[in-house]
């Protein structure tokens, strides 16, 4: 297979793996989506509340999805929404207590799932892919940008 075979495959196959990791997450823990994982894992990252905003500029989401997304947890007790204190239209989500129990639980579950994940992998081909992927969020970000000035 030449490069441009190699890269169509990539492409092709990220969609692929995508739609299964969905299926295996969402195996993984009946209490909780893959999305409603990553939504959390995001709103974690954060050094201090984010706005709903922020996580879905962050994860790639409208902000009516991670709105609606931020809801439903906040139903579940995993956050709470609270109108910021600086500029009312803003809102900003807090991790809750519950979020911090529930996950601390699963921790063993995941380190094992990532392990299983990435079964025959060494160093170098870790290496390798987490940098392939850092190239193509850039590339991806430039993209974004030229068709954001397109349509301007």
């Amino acid at each position: 297979m030449n490069e441009i075979e190699q890269q169509a495959f990539i492409f092709g196959n990220i969609f692929v793996l995508a739609n299964r990791l969905q299926v295996l997450g969402d195996a993984f823990d009946k209490n909780i989506t893959i999305k409603q994982w990553l939504f959390l894992a995001c709103v974690a990252q954060f050094k201090s509340a984010p706005t709903v905003s922020e996580v879905a500029e962050h994860i790639g989401y409208s902000r009516q999805n991670a709105k609606r997304m931020a809801d439903a947890l906040e139903q579940r007790e995993f956050v709470r929404i609270v109108k910021d204190n600086t500029d009312a239209r803003a809102l900003r989500i807090h991790l809750t207590p519950k979020f911090n129990d529930y996950f601390e639980s699963r921790r063993q579950k995941e380190v094992a799932f990532i392990q299983n994940l990435f079964h025959g992998f060494d160093l170098k081909l870790t290496s390798g892919l987490y940098q392939g992927l850092i190239q193509l969020t850039e590339n991806m970000i430039t993209m974004e940008k030229e068709n954001a000035e397109v349509k301007e």
